[in-house]
């Protein structure tokens, strides 16, 4: 992927989809700074990301918060040297159609992308290959009884990523977004259906014409992919990676 000695910050990083975002790097070369809320996972996913011989920092951050992010983003540049690429994978899993599903949505999935686009670009327009990636859902892409809030603020993740492109092209900075379908990791919250025996588990299984769920390590490919200088003239889209869910039956 040509990443070895790129200078990647990912937003929530600790586990599931962002661990393997970051751990993709990692192995590619690449210099990797992670931030999340839980510091027990945090500090496993550094050492994770140490033991493949290349720079690892990592810094609690809760990402609803300005503060946090203004503050993080320095920190990690410093300590990586400037920033190539960002990853803005955290969500605050907004479902309920409520005050508070809104404002977890609101604050974590959209604010948090902006406010930290917003502190990193400094180093991201010096870089000379500048790279965001922002991770939306399918959820962005389908009406939704079950998580309205969550789906609707993807669906503006979705818009405000070609907005992005758009804005900041002549900086030479690309920003793509990446959607999953249903991933099931280890701590996740599809595993615990799973495990629970949950109707829901089998349902959105039987929509997915390969029969399981998606490995966290399949959306982190399509995240380097377009991280990288292979995916150059690659701007303003976002990728669906679910296994053909939105298409299955």
């Amino acid at each position: 992927m040509q990443l070895a000695g790129k200078r990647v910050v990912v937003m929530g990083g600790s586990r599931g989809i962002g661990r393997s975002v970051a751990l993709g790097f990692a192995r590619e070369g690449a210099a990797v700074a992670i931030c999340a809320r839980g510091a027990a996972k945090l500090a496993e996913t550094q050492a994770e990301i140490a033991a493949l011989k290349v720079p690892a920092f990592a810094a609690p951050c809760d990402l609803a918060e300005a503060e946090q992010i203004a503050r993080f983003i320095p920190e990690a540049a410093e300590a990586l040297g400037g920033i190539d690429v960002l990853v803005n994978n955290a969500s605050g899993f907004g479902a309920t159609d409520d005050e508070a599903g809104w404002a977890a949505s609101f604050a974590v999935d959209m604010m948090a992308i902006v406010r930290a686009t917003h502190a990193a670009l400094p180093w991201l327009e010096t870089s000379g290959a500048g790279a965001v990636v922002n991770v939306s859902s399918i959820s962005a892409l389908r009406a939704s009884s079950r998580s309205a809030p969550y789906g609707a603020i993807k669906a503006a993740v979705d818009h405000y990523t070609g907005s992005q492109a758009k804005m900041y092209a002549s900086k030479g900075i690309r920003v793509n977004a990446v959607a999953p379908g249903s991933i099931e990791f280890p701590g996740g919250s599809w595993e615990k259906r799973r495990l629970e025996g949950a109707p829901l588990y089998e349902q959105i299984r039987n929509q997915i014409p390969a029969g399981r769920l998606g490995h966290p390590e399949e959306v982190a490919d399509v995240v380097l992919f377009l991280a990288s200088h292979r995916a150059r003239w690659v701007t303003g889209q976002s990728i669906v990676v679910d296994g053909g869910q939105l298409i299955g039956p």
